[in-house]
């Protein structure tokens, strides 16, 4: 599969785009609530692949949608991933010291205001969705608004991650581990496809394709992160490596072993691009960065 787009660059240009949408989002005020807009700058700016919003910028590209509109929808994105890293960090949850290469927002402030933080990101979501500014039709903010949810509580990505603890205490087998990661990774992914659709009004029964890539990315993607779990250094990940393993924890890894997830990633990507078929140049940023979910190093 070649592709011509260098994606370094376009990862680094959605970064600081987001990075500035954050910076205007959250200005500290000058009262009580200074502490908590430090902790939510802290989480947002700065750090992280941003392949969410990235993977919501590609997909608006398909149809045309105005990219200051699509920057917005892939703030949003952002707002829940890192809400749920955030409160994914808490001693209640992984306990984790490190992400992003620097300290979790509970080591860096308190668990209160890590909380505060992670519920105020959440909430700013559906804030900026529903803003006029993100679309003018309400039915469109409304569709955004009303998917978003779907894919980040219990039948997404909250699910996944109450399947995720109880994994510490059950033995999952391969089909149940697929079903855990295609709701806490996996979900999300969906909507930022979904997004790009909703954006440019593509109706429900054309976005199949959109539905195919984003599932075998979301997939290929968590291998590779169990795979980096595994083989990675923590210092190029941003992130304590070796979690899962201590913890007991059934993965694609654990169950597949290193040398076949490796395989089935590599087909899972394979299977995304097919998805893409029906779309020419204007799909090549989501094919490369298909690529890239298994070739990171982070």
């Amino acid at each position: 599969m070649t592709v011509s787009i260098a994606l370094k660059p376009v990862l680094e240009r959605i970064s600081a785009e987001i990075d500035r949408q954050f910076d205007l989002l959250l200005e500290t005020p000058a009262d009580p609530r200074r502490r908590l807009y430090e902790a939510m700058r802290h989480a947002t700016i700065g750090g992280g692949k941003r392949l969410r919003p990235l993977l919501v910028c590609a997909s608006c590209d398909l149809f045309n949608v105005d990219h200051d509109a699509a920057l917005r929808v892939a703030t949003a994105i952002e707002c829940i991933h890192v809400y749920s890293l955030i409160h994914d960090d808490l001693p209640c949850m992984d306990d984790d010291d490190l992400r992003r290469g620097k300290p979790t927002v509970h080591k860096a402030f308190d668990e209160a205001i890590a909380v505060l933080a992670g519920d105020s990101l959440h909430a700013l979501a559906f804030e900026v969705l529903a803003d006029e500014a993100t679309h003018s039709d309400p039915f469109v903010r409304v569709e955004l608004c009303v998917e978003l949810a779907r894919a980040s509580g219990p039948a997404g990505m909250a699910g996944g991650q109450m399947m995720d603890l109880a994994a510490e205490q059950e033995r999952f087998d391969l089909p149940t581990v697929t079903r855990l990661q295609a709701l806490k990774t996996g979900a999300l992914i969906g909507f930022c496809l979904e997004a790009g659709a909703i954006m440019g009004r593509v109706p429900p029964e054309g976005r199949t394709p959109l539905r195919g890539y984003a599932r075998d990315l979301g997939l290929a993607f968590q291998i590779a992160d169990d795979l980096l779990d595994v083989e990675g250094d923590s210092n190029a990940v941003g992130k304590a490596t070796g979690k899962d393993a201590a913890a007991g924890k059934a993965t694609f890894v654990s169950l597949l072993g290193v040398d076949r997830a490796r395989r089935q990633a590599e087909m899972l990507i394979e299977q995304s691009v097919d998805h893409l078929q029906g779309f020419g140049a204007e799909a090549d940023l989501l094919r490369a960065i298909a690529r890239f979910v298994i070739e990171r190093d982070r």
